[in-house]
């Protein structure tokens, strides 16, 4: 008789513990890095677009009247899409799913537009313009000595980093945990769960305000009747 030897089958692999540490230490630090950047990029477009962006002269008699415009009188579109930046940055938590991943879309284009919105008020004349035709009561008087300041560079720069705030949702936002649902009436689960769920209940006494803030605590509504 024949000897058999044993053939042991090949099994597949599977992602081991330091594998799937990995990955979500990955998915913490791109957490933590997108809120740093996108707070940071918004706190940064706000305060540099209210700072000096030109300055210039305007002719007045035999002399000259000093002349100067902030980021909002160039343009208002960096401060409005950091604040639409900032907003959007809390949504990404508050939704799930597609509807995550069109929140941090809406993030990186709020960033790339306050970018590219400053970059284009860095050599803009026109509000400089306007207000030497209000200084000189001439409609066609238009700013002499003109120069531009570092400001609408550096609100561009905070444009980027909510830029990049938006990348690393849309690439990691899936793995991101949303807020908590601890508050929310569980709508799931067949009668025997909502059974299950009704016999752990304590009961709460409405005349004792320790049983209601305990009930609070666990997510429920004290003032539904059982």
């Amino acid at each position: 008789m024949g000897c058999v030897s044993a053939v042991p089958v090949p099994q597949p692999r599977t992602a081991g513990p330091a594998a799937t540490a990995r990955s979500g230490g990955g998915g913490r630090r791109a957490l933590a890095a997108a809120l740093l950047l996108g707070a940071a990029g918004a706190a940064i477009a706000l305060i540099a677009s209210g700072q000096i962006w030109a300055e210039g002269t305007a002719a007045v008699g035999g002399g000259s009247v000093p002349l100067d415009a902030d980021g909002r009188d160039v343009t208002g579109v960096p401060a409005a899409l950091g604040i639409v930046g900032l907003a959007a940055l809390v949504a990404v938590f508050a939704v799930r799913g597609a509807g995550r991943v069109l929140v941090s879309a809406l993030l990186a284009l709020s960033g790339a537009g306050a970018a590219v919105a400053a970059f284009l008020g860095a050599s803009d004349s026109a509000a400089l313009d306007e207000l030497a035709a209000k200084t000189t009561g001439d409609s066609s008087a238009t700013v002499e000595a003109l120069t531009h300041t570092a400001w609408p560079y550096v609100t561009a720069a905070g444009g980027v980093l909510i830029l990049l705030a938006g990348a690393l949702a849309l690439l990691y936002g899936r793995r991101w945990p949303g807020m908590s649902g601890r508050y929310e009436r569980p709508g799931g689960g067949g009668p025997a769960v909502r059974g299950r769920e009704a016999r752990r209940a304590p009961v709460v006494d409405p005349d004792r305000p320790e049983d209601l803030w305990k009930a609070l605590d666990r997510g429920e509504d004290p003032t539904r009747e059982s």
